[in-house]
């Protein structure tokens, strides 16, 4: 077959909290960053307050999140911002009880293929390739939470959650259906219905229920790994 007609790699999708980093990577470097800087939560403890009720509503979730981030980034500069989620980023690639072995050898056996492999994640880019590569996945595409310098520090560009990581991926050009999409949220809906095999990692019975909800079927593949 000539290179003119050869036929597209296939397009594999990882979320990657849960599916390959056990527990939430950018919520550890913030917590990290506040450990360090413990003044901040102490001057921002009455807006925290005020906050933490809408934390607890689905529907207010992010956007209160969201502020908590603001807050905890007050007058870093994107320089200094860089350097402390690389140098965390390295040291939890390093660590290699935090990650989900098969889920690293899930996206091996993909890349090894010949499949064009992407992390499509709400991680904060900077942090999560830092990780990757530390893992020696260099040549791994990656599509992730995005910041910008605001006008009191950095704040959130583009966060790659829930629908938002299917219009990430067309501004890459990447289009659906795609071939495979592993996750383990009902967030990622949107990303699995537009998957010919949808596979669903450790996911608890109320996420595969809002899941197959949303879906409308079944996940073509319920996994679970250690």
């Amino acid at each position: 077959m000539s290179d003119t007609t050869r036929a597209p790699a296939p397009v594999v999708l990882f979320d990657f909290d849960g599916v390959l980093y056990r527990g939430d990577s950018f919520t550890a470097l913030m917590r990290a960053h506040l450990r360090r800087q413990w003044w901040r939560i102490v001057l921002a403890l009455p807006l925290l307050l005020v906050a933490a009720p809408f934390a607890l509503l689905r529907r207010t979730r992010r956007r209160a999140l969201r502020f908590v981030v603001h807050l905890a980034l007050l007058g870093v500069s994107e320089q200094r911002y860089r350097k402390m989620a690389q140098e965390f980023g390295r040291s939890l690639g390093a660590d290699a009880a935090r990650f989900i072995e098969a889920g690293l050898a899930a996206i091996k056996r993909h890349a090894e293929s010949g499949a064009r492999v992407v992390v499509v994640s709400g991680c904060e880019e900077t942090l999560l390739r830092a990780i990757l590569d530390e893992l020696g996945l260099r040549d791994i595409e990656l599509i992730a939470s995005r910041f910008v310098t605001g006008r009191f520090g950095m704040r959130v560009g583009v966060h790659t959650f829930g629908p938002e990581k299917v219009r990430q991926l067309a501004q890459r050009g990447i289009h659906p259906p795609w071939d495979v999409a592993y996750t383990d949220s009902s967030t990622d809906a949107a990303m699995l219905v537009a998957a010919r095999s949808s596979v669903l990692v450790n996911a608890k019975p109320a996420t595969r229920r809002r899941l197959v909800e949303r879906l409308g079927r079944e996940p073509d593949q319920d996994v679970r790994w250690e």
